[in-house]
């Protein structure tokens, strides 16, 4: 019964720690509003951010639901794309040598400088976003499922050979679930890296109308000099992130809870 106390104990403690010092920090924000009377066109209170999300719902709603969609789907074809290209990559050398360049080459260079160029060359703006999501998310997923991949034990290598285990009866059984830990990690990494890559390209696009995302909203919030909405659209790009955060590490826990060392619980 203790330790089930205790258990009990720690996860209440995991969400209420965190949730309390979340409100103490809204309540400083509007305490300082109401001390020093600070006017809603420079800064709105916490009341007024709750307010725009209400009264400017439908105009917020479908901006997230395209933030969304091609944040989803970058991070899903970068998933693809970054597992396949590194189990092609570890099945030789002269592959990796040959390929490996292109990948980081992508990723040093600055998206904001990328995007102007895939919004001439893509045959719409929807598809030059989810390029450019694509291109942010796609190097740590594949540098990590490359790392992971190669970190297998030798001696559990040496053990498959001495099998007479093929190429593939080796990839399938012993790399890829050896290197699932670097999978969640690049995950982790890529999902919240897909959000912010949506987010800038769609500055650097500059898209406008129907089919525009949260960061038009932010935009045309600042230009209005409606600071309200600004800091609603802001809240919701800032919840988007810890529900894909939230996300990506269930999955991760639900990957290695049941054997890996990163998420078992210390018995002594």
């Amino acid at each position: 019964m203790p330790v089930s106390r205790s258990s009990v104990g720690e996860r209440v403690l995991s969400i209420v720690v965190p949730v309390f010092m979340v409100l103490l920090a809204i309540a400083a924000w509007q305490a300082h509003i109401m001390i020093n009377q600070v006017p809603r066109y420079i800064m709105p209170a916490p009341l007024d951010v709750v307010n725009a999300l209400f009264t400017d719902w439908g105009t917020l709603a479908p901006s997230l639901l395209v933030t969304l969609r091609i944040t989803m789907m970058a991070l899903g074809i970068a998933l693809i794309g970054g597992v396949g290209l590194a189990i092609i990559l570890v099945q030789s050398r002269w592959i990796e040598l040959a390929l490996f360049p292109f990948a980081v080459i992508l990723q040093v260079t600055p998206m904001i400088a990328i995007a102007p160029l895939l919004i001439i060359y893509m045959p719409d703006t929807q598809s030059a976003l989810l390029t450019c999501a694509f291109v942010v998310a796609f190097f740590p997923i594949l540098s990590n499922m490359v790392a992971g991949l190669k970190s297998v034990d030798h001696n559990l290598l040496n053990l498959f050979e001495l099998y007479g285990a093929s190429r593939w009866q080796t990839l399938i059984h012993l790399k890829l679930p050896s290197s699932l830990p670097y999978f969640a990690a690049g995950l982790r990494i890529g999902g919240g890296l897909s959000l912010i890559a949506a987010v800038v390209a769609e500055f650097a696009a500059g898209s406008a109308g129907k089919g525009s995302g949260l960061a038009f909203r932010l935009l045309e919030s600042g230009y209005r000099l409606n600071y309200p909405r600004l800091y609603a659209a802001l809240v919701l790009l800032m919840v988007t992130g810890v529900a894909i955060f939230t996300l990506t590490s269930l999955i991760s826990w639900a990957m290695l809870h049941r054997w890996h060392e990163s998420a078992l619980k210390r018995e002594n």
